[in-house]
């Protein structure tokens, strides 16, 4: 594995302002994945500030057990949960399930599915499926599927309950979703060329995972429109936002690490690019349906409507069968 680069450690500028705006989190319970780092960090921290019991859902490592200590220590206004959930296989999503429902009888408002990796290596999962759909993606569709009875308890006895999905920029960067992406044919799927933006096999199936996480967005949407459900779907972006996923890429031998280094000074904090997440999960003024992000590749996170590439009636039916086929479960929104 390869060095990491040097990050240019952006200022927020945006952030604060967004979380003095929202309102308490007191008496509801809100799970994110992938809060080792990164956005999903900043959410939970956010949220914990906010009065949340928060579900820290992440693969045992060392990192998760820090990170869980510093969330513990940063905030005395809300609660933290860690359950193992290894994002790699379907196994681990199904086991951590009857831990989540023990933990929170009460339901759960809010479901994050943050957690993403980016531009790894063209290899499959235990399962069978690419590394980076089945984490970015086809787990995340199974995790809403098995806690789909604990939010729409919430959303009976509150009136809502929210899924929100994490997108990016690089649902731009192909054309469509393909169906090829979300079968098993992991470690078959282009290679592992790492060219950002002259059609690089690592990059391909890292854009089909974030337009596959919107494709989600607008299937449930849909679905949960015709059926009057309270429940809301929601996506957001982060911009370019520095994080931990372009030092591990970089590791990875994804991206290159002068390249990197001078790319990232054009982007935005980790703070600000959790915005999108954090208004999805606690912003009261945003409906189902909405995508929220920077105009570009940083600001203020905006609110904007679902996109035609993915939300259409071809779209919204594959992915939800090719889920489904994933996972060898039906997923039915009453």
């Amino acid at each position: 594995m390869k060095k990491g680069y040097k990050k240019p450690n952006l200022e927020s500028k945006y952030f604060d302002q967004l979380f003095e705006s929202l309102p308490s989190l007191e008496g509801k319970t809100v799970v994110i994945t992938g809060t080792t780092s990164g956005t999903g960090y900043t959410a939970a921290e956010a949220c914990g500030k906010l009065g949340a019991k928060v579900v820290l859902l992440n693969r045992p490592s060392e990192r998760a057990k820090t990170s869980y200590e510093k969330l513990k220590e940063a905030t005395s206004n809300g609660s933290f949960h860690p359950i193992d959930c290894d994002l790699q296989s379907f196994a681990s999503v199904r086991e951590c399930i009857s831990k989540i429902n023990d933990l929170c009888p009460e339901g759960i408002d809010v479901l994050c599915n943050n957690a993403g990796v980016m531009a790894l290596e063209d290899m499959p999962t235990g399962d069978g499926y690419d590394v980076q759909m089945q984490t970015n993606h086809l787990s995340h569709f199974l995790l809403t599927k098995l806690l789909w009875p604990s939010l729409e308890k919430t959303a009976n006895e509150k009136g809502e309950a929210r899924v929100v999905n994490h997108s990016s920029g690089a649902r731009n960067s192909v054309k469509k979703l393909e169906p090829e992406f979300l079968e098993q044919k992991g470690g078959s799927l282009g290679g592992n060329g790492k060219s950002m933006f002259f059609g690089g096999g690592r990059w391909i199936r890292y854009g089909q995972t974030k337009l596959a996480n919107a494709a989600f967005t607008a299937a449930l949407h849909e679905k949960l429109q015709s059926k009057g459900s309270k429940i809301k779907a929601i996506v957001a972006h982060p911009g370019l936002a520095e994080t931990d996923l372009q030092d591990t890429t970089v590791k990875e031998g994804g991206l290159g690490r002068w390249f990197t280094g001078q790319f990232m000074k054009l982007g935005q904090s980790q703070a600000d690019g959790t915005m999108g997440i954090l208004r999805g999960i606690a912003d009261p003024s945003i409906e189902s349906g909405t995508f929220i992000g920077p105009k570009g590749i940083k600001g203020p996170a905006t609110t904007f409507k679902l996109e035609a590439k993915y939300d259409n009636p071809e779209i919204r039916k594959m992915i939800w069968d090719k889920s489904c086929d994933a996972i060898e479960e039906d997923f039915i929104v009453n």
